[in-house]
């Protein structure tokens, strides 16, 4: 379902769940300069992307945002509840994506997310320095 980042209360549970979900991939990449780790409610509410929510029943489990760039679907963020790790989330956000052509990209020590998306059929094209000691890799499928 489309997340309706003008509602406070959707907003403030996404945000929740993008600083938890994130707050995880620091630890794993051994890095806390994750944008979205630091990102205030009302920049998430501008950020202009497309975000779809996947909820269970304590509430949002996971979602994943994307922007359409031509024919090419970015994929710009996609974040689980801790608590909801490894029961399908993150699959079944990827599958309500639009379909086309899709990017994403993840820290390069991110390898939860990287068999992920290896799975789904992303493969790398690329990988990029975005602090020192600190690479993301980009993936296209």
């Amino acid at each position: 379902m489309i997340l309706d980042l003008s509602d406070d209360a959707v907003l403030r549970e996404l945000w929740t769940v993008q600083r938890l979900a994130y707050a995880v991939e620091a630890e794993l990449i051994g890095f806390d300069g994750i944008p979205p780790l630091h990102e205030s409610l009302d920049e998430l509410r501008a950020c202009d992307e497309t975000f779809l929510g996947l909820y269970d029943e304590e509430g949002l489990a996971g979602a994943v945002s994307y922007r359409l760039d031509g024919s090419t679907v970015d994929i710009c963020r996609l974040v689980v509840h801790p608590r909801a790790h490894r029961r399908g989330i993150a699959s079944k956000l990827l599958d309500a994506v639009p379909g086309g052509p899709q990017t994403v990209s993840t820290g390069t020590k991110n390898e939860p997310a990287l068999a992920l998306y290896r799975k789904r059929g992303f493969v790398e094209i690329g990988m990029r320095e975005v602090a020192p000691g600190v690479t993301i890799t980009d993936l296209s499928r």
